[in-house]
């Protein structure tokens, strides 16, 4: 789920929201995931990035959707990461513009639906 303002930060509530996730899973994940590991900011509060919220739903499709364990999750997303850095990365430029296309065509359909 992308919001119609790409953000650089989001808060733990805000990721909660977006992924459909408690806080204190997110908090437990980030215990447990070596590759989930949001900044703190200067008060101390989770500040997680889209590439978190990106771990987090393949956290998520793992344990819930395949039914992995925590260890055969944290097995798998090491050697997908390995796989990974050889394909194609879509960075926060690219998805805001993705966002901004969407948008767009969002506003054609409008105009489309009025007439």
């Amino acid at each position: 789920m992308l919001e119609s303002k790409t953000k650089l930060y989001y808060s733990i509530k805000e990721v909660s929201e977006i992924t459909s996730l408690k806080p204190y899973v997110l908090r437990y994940w980030e215990s447990e995931f070596p590759s989930l590991k949001p900044v703190k900011n200067k008060a101390g509060n989770r500040t997680y990035k889209q590439n978190d919220i990106n771990v987090i739903l393949e956290i998520k499709k793992l344990l819930y959707g395949k039914k992995f364990t925590i260890k055969g999750a944290i097995e798998e997303i090491k050697s997908g990461s390995k796989a990974e850095s050889a394909s194609i990365k879509i960075s926060n430029s690219d998805v805001s513009v993705l966002v901004e296309i969407r948008n767009e065509l969002k506003s054609i359909l409008n105009e489309l639906n009025r007439h």
